[in-house]
């Protein structure tokens, strides 16, 4: 909506250019000024929320907990697979820390 209203407002001041030689007084800049001022104080409108929750029922501050970095970070390693968990537990390490590792991983019952 606020696109179409824009591209009007372009179509308008190449239609009605500005006149240097009208300085304070010309049209072409007055609506220019205007149209602008109007814009911005359209991103800046607030409108009232009726609740303090959306669809899914929960609340901003909840919303803010889940999407946390920490959170998803928490998420992102319950997600990861059996092989990505060993390998990443196996990495960078020193090769004695390494053969320990594989030693333990090797010792456990299989489940």
């Amino acid at each position: 909506m606020a696109a179409g209203r824009y591209r009007r407002f372009l179509k308008l001041c190449e239609e009605w250019p500005v006149d240097d030689t009208k300085r304070g007084r010309d049209l072409g800049a007055y609506l220019r000024q205007r149209v602008a001022q109007a814009f911005r104080e359209g991103e800046n409108t607030q409108y009232p929320r009726p609740r303090d929750t959306s669809f899914s029922g929960l609340s901003l501050e909840e919303y803010k907990l889940i999407l946390s970095t920490d959170t998803l970070g928490e998420f992102k390693e319950m997600n990861k697979g059996i092989w990505k968990k060993l390998q990443e537990k196996f990495t960078s390490r020193s090769p004695e820390e390494k053969h320990k590792a594989w030693a333990q991983a090797l010792s456990r019952p299989r489940t």
